[in-house]
């Protein structure tokens, strides 16, 4: 089945241009030229990857990315003519999953587009998952907590989604990192500890008191199926 790529940007060269390269590519492609006409898109259809222009003429494009973050986890490129180092971290931390400065290679492009659509292929193959009040629905790129939008990255998704498809199995360390990083970083634990210190903080899940997840000092984590009396 083909991606599908809404490209929102308000110049009509880049729109055909980008357009042209990635149906080369076997992409399909939607294209908006304003944040309004992008949103009634992402309402109506399904869309695998976002690329963004930031300079749209009825709203900011940071805007609109805060506004997706809100309620997706679709990976998202942005395309900026803006080159200061502050500003592309103020992008990466606001929930873009990478960026292209202007002007730029197709080929650039077409690279990070691929990367992007493979980073966490089993996301997409995933049924909707609902346990103890979160539900992630990875098709939508979609996470509730107790029915409110909470905004993930892809990487925090896909590591709930691997505990949450077996509750209150052990999930090992090793297997996550490979899973969610590939195996040339199946030793570094320490970004499981960094992600999951930041999910914590976003499902308002207390280590010592875990409701979610817990950790299993130096193996691995497990999501808790029945109310949690030995944290």
């Amino acid at each position: 089945m083909k991606h599908s790529i809404l490209i929102i940007d308000d110049e009509p060269q880049i729109l055909k241009f980008v357009g042209i390269a990635l149906n080369a590519e076997g992409y399909l492609c939607h294209f908006a030229p304003t944040a309004a006409e992008a949103k009634q898109i992402l309402a109506s259809q399904t869309i695998n990857l976002v690329i963004l222009d930031l300079g749209l003429p009825d709203l900011d494009g940071f805007t609109l990315l805060k506004e997706l973050r809100q309620t997706s986890l679709l990976p998202v490129l942005v395309l900026t003519a803006r080159d200061a180092e502050s500003e592309k971290i103020r992008l990466l931390e606001g929930g873009a999953n990478d960026y292209l400065s202007k002007p730029f290679s197709i080929k650039e492009l077409v690279v990070r587009i691929k990367v992007l659509l493979r980073d966490l292929p089993h996301l997409a193959n995933q049924k909707p998952l609902y346990l103890k009040g979160l539900r992630l629905d990875p098709i939508n790129q979609r996470v509730f907590l107790n029915e409110m939008p909470i905004a993930l990255t892809k990487k925090e998704a896909a590591f709930l989604v691997l505990l949450m498809a077996h509750p209150g199995t052990l999930v090992t360390q090793h297997t996550l990192l490979c899973q969610i990083w590939g195996q040339s970083h199946s030793e570094d634990t320490h970004y499981l500890r960094v992600l999951v210190r930041q999910l914590r903080k976003k499902l308002h899940d207390d280590a010592e008191n875990p409701q979610f997840i817990k950790t299993e000092a130096g193996v691995g984590y497990r999501f808790l199926s029945a109310p949690n009396n030995d944290s």
